[in-house]
């Protein structure tokens, strides 16, 4: 086999060895060869090659569908290969910033099977166990409840490269999937246990006790070591039958008699406040069966009878055992048949500190929502300048070195406090305490930091310091991040994020040829106004609102030195025209091709993301003005190649121009943000620490308003939906089609959700999700044709109620003399439908996939727009979501629902976007009765990652429950339409 040390591109696959080991093997864009050399794997242990299973045909190995080559021809048989490989002992998130590539699903899922057993062991849900044969002592997983599920879900989604290393030498077979699942776990968990108990110093006594420390084998005659294994295995066996049901505590909030807290008792005085903390018997597979104790001790447990014949036993026994870690429980132990126990507010707090420990040993918790969404204590900072600055960049521009006063205090949840609300904290003896009708939580350590930094009082110090101040990382001096702003004058609307409406407009540039709608003045004022403070911009507004014209009237404003632009290689022509339109005065030079030299007298070089990778010395070389990067999420990865190469090109200013700021981690805003102001979000680490999982995992709205808070002064976004953006375009109307199923679609729809009833269980645990989102793209499928779903290359016609109803559409279109954008997400049924349409309208019908070589898509751009027949476009939603200006069409049809609303926008900005001059309609095709008429409910109130930070996104989705999720999927007898 040749190895391969540069590639284009790479793909990193993983596979469980027959010892349980995880292994990591990488694959090159070579078709010529498919493994990489184990030099340039990430970092592990050197390992002869491999033999894997791969599908491969007589050329070799199939390519991943990572790499997205078109299929090869010939029937594939699966054969062994040696591959270069290694072996790593554990995997992590992190692994996606490290490797430069694609990873694979395999190592997605090994990731995920590596975080499953860290949580177990971090729950302590681990036994000891001997293996008679040695004899050895090995840790184990203790899998019950929520876990069992999360288990079957990673069996189930358990990927065929995963344990493509072949069973036993001679075979043409990989390893069985509940063997390979079964030795990764079990060595993951012996692993990790035996790490834990290193760092912590622990040594448990002698023989087979130190074997579970220290070298796995110990001493012990065959019958001893026999006995002691039987023992332990029924140690595990009864801990796994005897987990059906739980102990759970419920804290509430009440008052002596029986009021809210804020009333008041006949008496004319506050009631004592109390709190309730209810022991109750919970289902640990389905959560919402609970029993409270006092029923148990009248034998009321109907709900749980199918779990367990003795509920006061399995009562009594929690409450013994969860003593030992939170003491405060003894008391009830005390009393014959405990029911609940009466707590003051400071006992309150001691439980509340308790119950993650409770959760973590398998205790069922129920606190009130406000504990679990506690807002966090943080600074506030006032500002005002101490001179009359005008907010304009005309005769007098602000700067950095102006002087601000200001003046700190406290602020909860990024609200700022008033100096009364202070001093009641400051005398609260608790950290529980009602604050502005709802209790809040104080850190005590974090309060007397925040009350002794405020006697510091106020002072004065340059505008930039206090840019400087505002970050999530707070500088070392300051005891609390700065969570809220306030004040006057530009520094104030800066950090609010006001500035933009409060900038006195600046007058466009004489050399811009075209004027500037409204909205495209305000941001260019915004960017005009940061760049002469030496501060880079992300302007972020929706496709279409014209980023390109206001990017180029900052450029003809001021004109201090080069500007590097870089671009994606589709749209490189597209600026040099946009450029020679609106600024012809600006000298341009074109970086790319097989003769690149930087230009020494260019005011702008334009090029691409591949180039400023290949030729990134020279242009580090070069002391640039701004840099610019347009559709910056290209930069996304902040590990990846372009981002790094432009990291390091110097220059006075950064600007990034995106549509999207946020697809689908905040990662990716991190990683734009930190190139246009770098360390202004801190490191990737705390970013995700403090932010990222606290947004994506938990849905922490106070963690977004924080980061909204941070990210203001550098980040300008407006949607078409705004009104001052609204009356500058043509109208867009939505219309939403239900499409019935034929008999074939409802058949194939049934039986898809038969196959995924099996499977399901009632829990509202996450990993359910799983088996659900599983089969929604099946289910998608059936829904837009059975040709796409059953992959036989049948006919089209007379068999999907989408495509009777796509049919009438294009008629109706063609008939008025217009044309039509046709998306899909499907590329195949894209193929499928090209030919149909062609030969159904005797129409041009062109098709735009991720396939197409860049200069057949500039041709096919072109021809469309300047076709004067009405036509249709057949699109790739991937291929053609972005970055394509496709006015000529004013009908945009969705075939087929794809779960990122902002993507679907995106593709309907093809034609609804400046120079359309016609009203557009855009046409979604929806099944009625199907998964795909409640998710088209579900987008219009369900609240959206991006949403809740800069925009739209996909977040969604995954917030939902189980129930929520099974609910989406049913037919509806209304779908079927013959």
């Amino acid at each position: 086999m040749t190895a391969v040390v540069q590639a284009t591109v790479r793909v990193l696959h993983g596979f469980v060895g027959r010892d349980g080991s995880l292994g990591l093997w990488g694959e090159s864009s070579d078709r010529q060869a498919f493994a990489l050399p184990a030099s340039e794997l990430p970092a592990g242990e050197a390992r002869p090659p491999v033999t894997l299973i791969l599908p491969s045909t007589s050329a070799g190995p199939l390519p991943s569908p990572q790499l997205g080559l078109p299929p090869r021809r010939g029937t594939p048989k699966l054969r062994a290969w040696q591959v270069p490989a290694v072996t790593v002992p554990f995997l992590d998130d992190d692994l996606a910033d490290s490797w430069d590539g694609r990873l694979g699903q395999s190592v997605l899922w090994l990731v995920e099977l590596c975080s499953f057993a860290a949580d177990l062991v971090r729950r302590g849900r681990v036994l000891p166990a001997v293996h008679p044969h040695g004899p050895v002592a090995r840790w184990r997983p203790v899998i019950t409840g929520f876990d069992a599920v999360h288990h079957a879900d990673l069996l189930r989604r358990l990927p065929p490269a995963a344990r493509a290393e072949r069973a036993r030498p001679g075979d043409v077979a990989g390893l069985p999937a509940e063997d390979a699942l079964a030795a990764a776990l079990a060595r993951l968990v012996d692993g990790l246990v035996r790490t834990r108990l290193a760092e912590a110093g622990v040594r448990i006594g002698d023989g087979w006790l130190a074997a579970l420390t220290d070298e796995p084998r110990f001493v012990a005659a065959p019958a001893l070591a026999d006995d002691l294994a039987d023992k332990l295995d029924a140690w595990h066996a009864g801990a796994v039958s005897g987990a059906a049901v739980r102990l759970c505590f419920r804290l509430s909030h009440v008052s002596d008699e029986g009021e809210e807290p804020d009333a008041v008792n006949p008496a004319g005085t506050p009631p004592r406040d109390a709190w309730l903390l209810e022991f109750l018997l919970q289902a640990v597979d389905e959560p919402s069966a609970l029993v409270t104790a006092a029923d148990v001790w009248r034998d009321d447990y109907a709900p749980l009878r199918r779990w367990t014949r003795h509920p006061q036993e399995r009562l009594l026994g929690g409450l013994g055992r969860a003593a030992r870690l939170y003491p405060d429980l003894e008391a009830a132990l005390r009393v014959p048949r405990p029911v609940d126990m009466v707590l003051d507010t400071e006992e309150a707090h001691r439980f509340l500190t308790h119950a993650a420990t409770l959760e973590e040993a398998g205790y069922g918790v129920l606190l009130p929502a406000w504990w679990r969404g506690r807002p966090g204590l943080g600074l506030g900072l006032t500002l005002r300048p101490r001179e009359a600055v005008p907010a304009v960049l005309r005769d007098q521009a602000a700067d950095l070195g102006h002087m601000v006063d200001y003046h700190w205090g406290l602020a909860l949840g990024g609200e700022m406090l008033t100096e009364a609300e202070v001093t009641d904290l400051a005398r609260a003896k608790v950290p529980l305490v009602r604050l502005r009708g709802r209790w809040v939580y104080l850190d005590a350590e974090r309060l007397d930091a925040g009350l002794r930094f405020l006697a510091r009082g106020g002072g004065t110090m340059t505008a930039g310091d206090a840019l400087r101040t505002i970050r999530l990382l707070p500088p070392e001096e300051l005891p609390l991040p700065v969570t809220a702003t306030s004040g006057s004058g530009w520094m104030a609307d800066l950090l609010s994020g006001d500035l933009p409406q409060t900038l006195t407009l600046l007058d466009p540039p004489a050399a811009l040829r075209g004027s500037l709608r409204p909205y495209q003045a305000r941001g260019f004022s915004w960017l005009a106004f940061l760049d002469g403070l030496g501060l880079g911009a992300c302007l972020a507004d929706d496709m279409g609102l014209g980023k390109t014209v206001q990017l180029l009237a900052l450029l003809l404003h001021r004109r201090p030195g080069p500007v590097l632009l870089i671009c994606p290689l589709s749209v490189l022509g597209n600026w040099q025209r946009e450029i020679d339109r609106f600024a012809p005065s600006l000298r341009v030079s074109v970086l790319h091709g097989s003769e690149r030299v930087v230009p020494a007298d260019a005011d702008v070089v334009l090029t691409t993301y591949a180039t400023a990778v290949r030729d990134a010395d020279q242009l580090a070389a070069v002391r640039w003005d701004r840099v610019v990067l347009d559709e910056a999420q290209n930069v996304k990865n902040s590990a990846g190649a372009a981002a790094k190469a432009v990291r390091r090109f110097p220059a006075r200013v950064r600007i990034a121009l995106t549509g999207t700021p946020v697809e689908n981690r905040l990662a990716e805003l991190w990683s734009i943000l930190d190139f246009v102001n770098p360390g202004v979000l801190a490191s990737a680490h705390t970013f995700r620490a403090r932010f990222a999982v606290p947004i994506e995992r938990y849905a922490d709205e106070e963690a977004a308003a924080r980061l909204r808070q941070a990210t203001r002064p550098y980040l300008l976004r407006r949607v078409k939906s705004d009104p001052v953006v609204a009356g500058e375009l043509p109208d867009k109307r939505h219309v939403r089609h239900l499409c019935g199923l034929t008999g074939e679609q409802s058949t194939l729809y049934k039986a898809i959700l038969e196959e995924m009833t099996t499977r399901l269980d009632e829990s509202t645990d996450r990993w359910n999700k799983g088996i659900v989102l599983a089969g929604m793209t099946k289910l998608k499928q059936a829904c837009v044709h059975p040709a796409l779903l059953l992959g036989d290359n049948s006919p089209l016609p007379g068999r999907s109620g989408k495509l009777e109803r796509l049919e009438e559409i294009v008629d109706q279109a063609l008939g008025q003399g217009e044309s039509l954008l046709c998306f899909t997400q499907f590329a195949r049924f894209g193929a499928m439908l090209t030919p149909h349409l062609a030969a159904r309208f005797g129409a041009p019908v062109r098709y735009l996939h991720g396939g197409t070589p860049k200069a057949a898509r500039d041709e096919m751009v072109a021809s469309f727009q300047a076709d004067t027949r009405p036509s249709v476009f057949v699109l790739s939603l991937k291929a053609g979501g972005t970055g394509l200006n496709l006015t000529a069409a004013n009908h945009v049809v969705h075939v087929d629902r794809w779960w990122n609303p902002a993507t679907e926008e995106q593709a309907t900005d093809r034609a609804f976007r400046l120079g359309q001059t016609r009203d557009v309609r855009v046409h979604t095709l929806v099944c009625l009765g199907t998964l795909e008429e409640r998710i088209d409910r579900l987008l219009a109130d369900k609240g959206v990652l991006a949403a809740r930070v800069v925009g739209n996104g996909e977040g969604w989705l995954t917030s939902l429950s189980t129930t929520e999720l099974r609910d989406l999927l049913l037919l509806a007898p209304e779908a079927i339409s013959d």
